[in-house]
């Protein structure tokens, strides 16, 4: 084989390396949104089998540890219950809703339940289109418009490090300080809101169960604890570019493979750390 040949012979291997290279990175990249998409989707499932199981135990109450322990913590008397009938409700800020007949009368729980699988794992609490909080918290038009550049529903000016929204530190000081007042001012009925829920079938009860380990971990708090607790702080614009509510974070949702769901608000919290509140 001549050196011309070789030569030949060697870019042509060089190319169809490069080639496969390509091709990897954009199969990568292609499937990295759907791994995204499919580990919220376990996620989800494995809450929903979560709340399936919980449901059932207090159905067991007889028989299960566990419930009757729940039930204890939930200042019930085991010796006075007469019954336990537990259901899953739909649309409603409580995952599980718990009737119970004891000797004195009927009495009615409802349950916010958290499945947490990492220590330091966050947990979306709360997500909605900016429209729905604006009308809930009555958000004066100047904060609605500085939240529509955070998410996404008003395109950025030029120069935002991020083409397709604003992160609030991005936003001049008057309007950041716009926006840290307005929750500053609502942070009591905010929380409680992202927590709880309000009204008639507003959760009374919070509980996170931790399942990383062998022997699964609980706790049960009452909801004006948990909305006391992750309270506690104050409302600051982050580094990152996003809000702090005490111990609550929200944050553009983003993701979606771009759809425009991204463009929802979310509110985030680490459920473990109601394990060391008072």
């Amino acid at each position: 084989m001549t050196r011309v040949h070789r030569n030949v012979k060697q870019k042509s291997l060089v190319a169809v390396c490069l080639l496969l290279q390509i091709h990897c990175a954009i199969a990568s990249a292609q499937n990295a949104p759907a791994a995204k998409i499919e580990l919220g989707s376990t996620t989800a499932r494995n809450g929903f089998k979560n709340e399936d199981e919980i449901r059932d135990k207090f159905n067991n109450w007889r028989t299960d540890v566990d419930s009757r322990a729940w039930l204890q913590a939930m200042d019930y008397r085991i010796a006075d219950i007469v019954a336990v009938t537990a259901s899953k409700p739909h649309g409603q800020k409580s995952d599980v809703t718990v009737a119970i007949r004891t000797k004195s009368g009927e009495h009615t729980e409802r349950i916010s339940i958290k499945l947490v699988s990492s220590p330091n794992g966050f947990n979306q609490i709360d997500k909605r289109w900016l429209s729905s909080y604006a009308d809930m918290w009555q958000m004066p038009p100047e904060v609605v418009n500085a939240l529509k550049f955070y998410v996404g529903e008003t395109p950025p000016p030029t120069g935002s490090r991020d083409a397709q929204r604003m992160y609030l530190d991005e936003l001049d000081e008057k309007t950041q300080q716009a926006v840290v007042e307005f929750f500053t001012t609502h942070k009591d009925q905010i929380i409680s809101d992202l927590v709880a829920g309000d009204g008639e079938h507003a959760a009374d009860w919070m509980m996170v169960t931790f399942k990383a380990t062998n022997e699964p971990h609980w706790i049960i708090k009452p909801s004006a604890v948990a909305i006391r607790f992750y309270s506690d702080g104050p409302v600051a614009i982050t580094k990152a570019g996003n809000l702090k509510l005490g111990r609550i974070t929200m944050q553009r949702k983003g993701g979606d493979n771009g759809r425009e769901s991204a463009k929802m608000l979310q509110f985030k919290l680490n459920p473990m750390l109601l394990f060391d509140a008072p």
